[in-house]
């Protein structure tokens, strides 16, 4: 019998229309400035954590095989059929950024906007519904 905890998988899904509303709008206003840097940052760090959490989740309540880094995560997810093959390598390149953000951040290119924020609202979307699709199939 798996134990799922859909309740903090949902708390975690319920938080992405905030982050594409934000990348949305920091893609449109984008001037290279600290702030918006820090901001962009902020954003790509909490889509890592919010996608690599609900595959967590998954993982563990699903009893999946057990994950050794973040990308392994995507890796598992995508090849459970959680996510399209497409939409998980999408994510598993997202997930490389974790390091450079959290670990490497003082190098961190502040004022540039990576080629991921533009898009990241349209994969975020995706993981979102898919996860959905595959709650529901499963109980």
């Amino acid at each position: 019998m798996y134990y799922v905890n859909v309740q903090d998988i949902r708390l975690r899904l319920d938080a992405i229309p905030d982050l594409i509303q934000a990348l949305d709008e920091l893609s449109a206003v984008w001037d290279g400035s600290a702030l918006h840097g820090l901001a962009q940052e902020r954003l790509l760090h909490l889509a890592i954590e919010t996608v690599t959490d609900v595959g967590s989740c998954l993982i563990d309540g699903y009893i999946m095989r057990e994950a050794s880094s973040y990308s392994d995560i995507i890796e598992i997810i995508g090849g459970e059929e959680v996510v399209d093959a497409e939409l998980a390598d999408r994510l598993k390149a997202l997930t490389a950024l974790r390091r450079p953000l959290v670990q490497e951040f003082y190098s961190w290119p502040r004022g540039e906007l990576h080629p991921y924020t533009p898009e990241l609202a349209g994969w975020l979307r995706r993981f979102s519904d898919q996860v959905g699709h595959y709650l529901q199939k499963e109980q």
